[in-house]
């Protein structure tokens, strides 16, 4: 079967689209996608792949920040990365991951993801470094761990134009919390 990846931002989609995303979303998440899940992932790059059936896959990569040893860094966060239940295990993960990583590479300083136990595997093997220490969020009362996000979190540093003369690959330290800005329902 054929499959067509499409990279475009939340901008250019069109509302039925838009609306085709998030019920694929809510099927590919066993009903467990709420309505800020959705809002996290908005506002940013998606990628999209379609095959004969309609929409096989998705993701998408939004910018976010992370306080981290003194410094404040533009992260490409991953969200809503899913695939449809009867073409799992067949690389498309991987394809939407691929496009999601070529954004942030091109754009970002670091890459960040929180992943569920079954989506850990596929980010490993792309090369995603699981986050060893602390996570935090800088929240309305001021900095509060997040324990629960600990071992979930997975980082990838980026070396590119887009950060020239400082380059963060090395600089990552888990002696160091990842701060994490603050938002509505799962902060990460």
């Amino acid at each position: 079967m054929a499959t067509r990846l499409r990279t475009a931002h939340t901008a250019d989609l069109a509302p039925a689209e838009l609306h085709a995303v998030r019920a694929f979303l809510d099927d590919a998440f066993g009903g467990d996608f709420g309505d800020e899940d959705w809002d996290h992932g908005l506002g940013g790059i998606h990628a999209l792949v379609h095959d004969d059936k309609g929409l096989a896959g998705h993701g998408s990569v939004i910018q976010r920040r992370v306080l981290h040893r003194g410094r404040s860094l533009r992260v490409g966060y991953v969200e809503a990365v899913g695939v449809r239940a009867d073409v799992r295990r067949r690389g498309l993960g991987g394809r939407v991951m691929a496009a999601l990583e070529r954004v942030i590479e091109g754009s970002y300083t670091l890459g960040a993801l929180s992943a569920s136990e079954e989506g850990g595997p596929l980010y490993a093997a792309r090369g995603w470094q699981r986050w060893p220490g602390r996570i935090c969020a800088l929240g309305p009362g001021g900095v509060v761990r997040l324990p629960e996000e600990e071992g979930s979190t997975f980082v990838r540093p980026v070396v590119t134009a887009v950060t020239p003369g400082r380059p963060l690959h090395g600089a990552l330290d888990p002696a160091h919390e990842l701060v994490f800005d603050w938002r509505e329902g799962d902060v990460l």
